[in-house]
């Protein structure tokens, strides 16, 4: 009996196929960036921040009083975490740029970089809500504990407040949407081995 050849039909791998990271590596440099120049910008605007005003404090005699972001422990943390946020932001596009130019980062890398982006995450968050908490206070008062409203007087000083706090919530959203993107890519090379 006559034997049929059949040609031999090669079998679906069940490896996926291996997954390019350079358009996260760009993803990732550009959102690095942003949280610098948006840390840097905040420190900036909030170390600017001194505004001095005449206040009367009996008829015909007025005190200047001076408002600075060095009289809330509040302002002196978020400064600090900005600080370390600009740094962190600096060591780690360096090594972006590195990763990039040798065509990817390893797991173990790309691993680190999502926890210390979360790490970072959660003290900018913190410092974030301590600023905007004072400010909220400075800008509303507190008729309960009679603490009277200074944003009327010192609109410049709540200005830059206001301005800062901005910043540092595009700060906030660029390390979240970093610690997204180091989990979607970490999850594309483990799940491509």
């Amino acid at each position: 009996m006559p034997t049929i050849d059949t040609p031999e039909v090669p079998l679906k791998s069940s490896a996926a196929p291996e997954y390019n990271s350079t358009k996260g590596l760009v993803v990732d440099v550009a959102l690095r960036v942003l949280l610098f120049a948006a840390a840097l910008v905040a420190i900036i605007v909030l170390v600017t921040s001194k505004q001095t005003k005449l206040i009367p404090v009996a008829p015909g005699l007025a005190v200047p009083l001076a408002a600075k972001f060095t009289q809330s422990p509040a302002f002196i943390y978020f400064i600090a975490a900005l600080s370390v946020a600009c740094l962190y932001s600096i060591i780690t596009v360096a090594l972006s740029v590195l990763a990039l130019m040798r065509g990817g980062v390893s797991t173990k890398m790309q691993f680190q970089f999502v926890m210390f982006d979360a790490l970072l995450l959660g003290i900018v968050a913190a410092a974030t809500g301590a600023a905007g908490g004072v400010s909220y206070v400075a800008f509303k008062g507190n008729s309960h504990t009679r603490w009277n409203k200074i944003c009327n007087t010192y609109d410049s000083f709540c200005f830059h407040i206001a301005s800062s706090l901005l910043l540092s919530l595009i700060s906030s959203i660029a390390l979240l949407l970093l610690v997204w993107l180091s989990l979607y890519v970490l999850s594309k090379k483990i799940a491509s081995r």
